[in-house]
């Protein structure tokens, strides 16, 4: 058993990669341990590390500063790579208030650290480790230790900001949801719920409408659509037993029955602009299309032409030019009303409905070349990966710091793949990649990361948890957690009157905490939260980032 000690324990590129390799795995297996519905998930990762470092297993410092810079970079480049092509869009009118309400979070803990460490004593690079954790944002971590880095001064110690950050990530992660929870139970009312109301306008449903009104008898579809503000898409028209693809000009009768799309929350009033709703439900999964009409038929084709990204989907004129209609838009997920004014992008998968030649015709326009999205793009990966680091290294002077800030390890990459994944497409460049490809690149990165950060903390946790400090360090943590939230949730909702979910996915979008957002998604029978989620974690993490350097350069 000599051989496996030593292979375990003597410094080498198998060792490291053993290592590294193994407390991953674990960290990974334990991380999908539910409790009170809550798990860690690739978090734990950390912790795992932390228990190696403390038993003695360590690495080579260069190989670890090598994993963990390039798991570093995989993740937070991935990570813009995912949420770039909605990041701008995110901080339109739309989302503007909940990414103002985020902001407030970030800004709070911020100024809850830096009076922190004016008044307790414990060091600047100390607060901002524990800041990290109580916010459970790891890529802010890593910006602010490369950070230091560039300080290049030798009395900081480093290994305090990764200790800080890992004792208080587990209240960190809890705080959230107890916050959450306190605030469910002090402001329980009507106005958590109004959203259930509004998503209603969101959700989209097929619907059977029988042409009865006679204000609509003998009208075009386009004339009975410019009576209503309701937006909706007619994508059948059965007539006398024969199904048509219905055009902007098509005249309707008395006794057309129209098979539209809309959301469900317009449903009654179109009932009551084209005559009366159809009894039979149209969004059973188990609906024989063909059956229904056998001259047409229902086709789902994705986008690939780079050339369709970012064109109004109005623009294609596909209706008119080759007499089908596009019923539904999937996108991450999401079910997208297919109105004219809709921006389409690369991925999007269009259901078509119509002839078999016509769907042919539109599928060499927008391309459907499937095998091209699966296949992985690793150039464009790997180009943006050397510009975001290019991009991380560029001094940036900034008044009032003596030296130049730089983006770095963290903060290059994230801001590149978000403007890759932006505008990309538009130069061309294809930055696609499947939802599964992305997330096996962030977790790999996150993963190795987090491993080589727990190895690296490990060593002196403990001893430093349970001095008078760590319990003190516990405490500045678990406040910098709870209060912001607290207070920009009571805001929210007595003066904004936001409703609850989405004021929860504002709250672990702007905390960075998935492990929150589960919790909530159990609670909550809407998908408010998952959107007010997506809608602020763009901003909040790149925030984040650069805030962790700005502050170490002003106030160090």
């Amino acid at each position: 058993m000599e051989w496996l000690t030593s292979l375990l324990t003597e410094h080498s590129v198998i060792q490291a990669v053993i290592v590294v390799s193994l407390v991953s795995a674990v960290g990974l297996a334990l991380g999908k341990i539910s409790m009170w519905g809550v798990s860690l998930g690739v978090t734990f990762v950390f912790f795992a590390g932390i228990m190696a470092g403390h038993l003695g297993l360590s690495i080579d410092p260069q190989m670890l500063n090598y994993a963990e810079s390039f798991g570093l970079i995989i993740f937070v480049y991935a990570l813009g790579l995912q949420v770039g092509p909605g990041f701008f869009s995110s901080l339109g009118k739309g989302g503007l208030k909940l990414n103002m309400l985020a902001m407030l979070v970030v800004l709070l803990g911020i100024v809850m650290t830096l009076g922190f460490h004016w008044t307790t004593g414990v060091s600047l690079p100390d607060m901002m480790g524990i800041l990290s954790g109580a916010v459970t944002n790891t890529p802010a971590l890593g910006a602010a230790q490369q950070t230091l880095k560039q300080l290049n001064d030798p009395a900081i110690q480093q290994s305090d900001m990764a200790l800080g950050c890992a004792v208080a990530y587990p209240l960190g992660v809890v705080g959230v949801i107890l916050a959450i929870i306190f605030v469910r139970k002090l402001f329980a009312s009507s106005i958590f719920f109004k959203k259930e109301n509004e998503d209603k306008h969101k959700k989209t449903v097929v619907m059977g409408f029988l042409v009865s009104n006679p204000g609509v008898i003998g009208k075009t579809i386009q004339e009975i659509a410019r009576q209503s503000a309701k937006k909706f898409v007619v994508s059948r028209l059965w007539r006398e037993d024969k199904a048509i693809i219905p055009a902007s000009d098509t005249l309707v009768k008395e006794g057309d029955c129209l098979l539209a799309i809309t959301t469900e929350g317009d449903v009654e009033a179109l009932a009551m602009l084209i005559g009366q709703r159809d009894a039979r439900d149209w969004n059973k999964e188990d609906i024989d299309w063909d059956t229904i009409d056998s001259q047409l038929v229902s086709h789902r084709i994705v986008i690939t032409r780079p050339e369709i990204n970012g064109k109004r989907l109005g623009a294609l004129r596909l209706r008119n030019l080759y007499g089908i209609n596009i019923t539904r838009i999937y996108r991450a997920g999401i079910v997208l009303l297919p109105t004219p004014d809709l921006t389409l992008q690369v991925g999007d998968r269009l259901t078509v409905v119509g002839e078999e030649a016509a769907i042919a015709n539109v599928e060499k326009v927008v391309g459907n070349a499937v095998k091209d999205l699966d296949e992985p793009n690793l150039v464009a990966i790997f180009i943006g990966m050397v510009l975001g680091l290019l991009l991380g290294s560029v001094p940036l002077t900034i008044p009032g710091i003596s030296l130049p800030v730089k983006l770095g390890l963290a903060g290059g990459p994230i801001v590149m793949g978000i403007l890759v994944g932006a505008f990309g497409p538009r130069i061309h460049m294809v930055t696609y990649t499947t939802i599964s490809a992305n997330l096996m690149l962030r977790a790999l990165g996150l993963s190795m990361y987090l491993a080589c950060l727990g190895l690296d903390a490990g060593t002196h946790f403990f001893e430093t948890v349970f001095r008078p400090e760590g319990a003190l360090w516990v405490a500045l943590g678990f406040a910098i957690t709870v209060v912001p939230v607290l207070l920009v949730a009571v805001m929210s909702i007595k003066w904004l009157k936001i409703d609850f979910g989405s004021i929860t996915g504002m709250l672990c979008g702007s905390m960075a905490n998935p492990m929150a957002l589960n919790y909530v998604n159990t609670t909550i029978e809407s998908d408010t939260p998952s959107v007010a989620y997506a809608t602020v974690y763009p901003l909040t993490m790149f925030m984040r980032v650069i805030m962790a350097q700005v502050i170490l350069m002003l106030f160090l």
